[in-house]
């Protein structure tokens, strides 16, 4: 991870969850690379590491299932979170045991997904302040 904010790769083949989410995770300074191309998505995940990769289960050719299992091979420490259009929780309880950090259904608000990004910023050791650890202060 970087001094500041966390580095965050998002993709998803369709272009408006990316247009949508990035500037949601922007704003609670995450610096985020948006793939609609899973393929684009790998080659970058070799290049770099990254904090948090959110990616969606379904797409062609390469699934986010793929993804997370080369992110985890990569860097164990990279918290993947699967996005999936289709709620269904063998795919999910799959991810989970792959060792995906979390999983999030369409369709979600981005506030949904921060605060899936605050609970792995948390796991993480750098936690976001943007509201969301309110409910833990007494």
């Amino acid at each position: 991870m970087s001094e500041e904010g966390l580095d965050v790769l998002l993709v998803d083949d369709e272009a408006i969850v990316g247009k949508r989410l990035k500037p949601a995770l922007t704003k609670i300074g995450c610096r985020v690379e948006v793939f609609e191309d899973p393929r684009e998505a790998l080659e970058r995940i070799h290049q770099k590491t990254f904090d948090i990769v959110v990616t969606d289960i379904r797409m062609d050719e390469i699934d986010g299932m793929q993804i997370l299992e080369e992110v985890r091979e990569k860097s164990p420490r990279t918290k993947v979170i699967m996005i999936t259009g289709y709620a269904m929780m063998a795919v999910a309880r799959e991810a989970m045991e792959k060792g995906a950090f979390d999983f999030i259904s369409k369709p979600f608000k981005p506030d949904d997904l921060r605060k899936v990004i605050a609970r792995a910023a948390e796991a993480l050791g750098s936690p976001l302040d943007f509201g969301f650890a309110e409910t833990k202060a007494s």
